[in-house]
């Protein structure tokens, strides 16, 4: 960048030679599937990189990432690994293609494409089990409810057990519930509940947030009701 008579240069960005050992796929909140490259760990710049973002599907195809193949790695901003480029010189003959599947890691929705996004996703809603663990995520994230003490691992634990089911289950979790698990005692367990209780009294663009909308980001949440609010003032039932 160059404001004004400023000039400012940044050094080439490390990169490290590894291996793709194979490649998974998450599936976020909103049934958008990610591929991601798990790697030979390599250290870059000090730090131990095991897995890499490789964004879609047409980044597969696009850089020919194979199984088994040696890859260049770098760091996006120093922080997020990515493959540069695959070094197709080493590359050996029963290196294998990745072939997209049709099915969801759950294993009960299609993959589908909508109005030609670049981003394929599950087809399943809610009622894929990674989808609604991703949800559940995002409702209690700091922007969301703002709900503490209840990490992402006690997300899993909670909906293995069968604690919760939807939601609202969340608003249903008893002491007697949740005392007994790995990691909580008397104190921690009180303080979980009371952060569940003060969360109804949130804000409500953060409860509209909470709900995971497709393209319904924290800006547009405060908007839409600003918007309903005027409305409402001007035309009162």
């Amino acid at each position: 960048k160059y404001p004004r008579w400023a000039l400012a240069a940044k050094f080439n960005a490390e990169k490290a030679l590894t291996k793709v050992l194979k490649i998974d796929l998450q599936v976020g909140r909103t049934g958008a599937i990610t591929p991601v490259a798990r790697l030979n760990p390599i250290n870059i710049g000090g730090v131990m990189v095991s897995n890499a973002t490789l964004h879609n599907f047409d980044e597969i195809k696009k850089k020919d990432i194979r199984i088994n193949d040696s890859v260049w790695v770098k760091r996006a901003g120093d922080v997020i690994p990515y493959i540069s480029k695959v070094d197709k010189s080493k590359r050996e003959k029963n290196n294998q293609e990745f072939k997209i599947p049709k099915k969801c890691p759950c294993g009960k929705f299609q993959i589908i494409k909508i109005n030609n996004e670049t981003v394929q996703r599950c087809s399943g809603g809610s009622k894929c089990p990674y989808q609604y663990v991703e949800s559940l995520k995002h409702f209690v994230s700091r922007n969301a409810m703002d709900i503490e003490g209840l990490g992402e691992r006690t997300i899993d634990v909670f909906v293995e057990i069968g604690f919760l089911k939807s939601v609202t289950d969340l608003y249903k979790l008893s002491k007697s519930q949740i005392i007994d698990l790995e990691g909580f005692a008397s104190k921690s367990t009180d303080q979980l509940l009371d952060s569940i209780n003060s969360s109804l009294t949130t804000d409500l663009y953060r409860s509209v947030y909470a709900l995971g909308i497709n393209e319904l980001g924290l800006e547009t949440s405060k908007n839409l009701l600003k918007y309903f609010i005027i409305l409402i003032s001007i035309h009162p039932a």
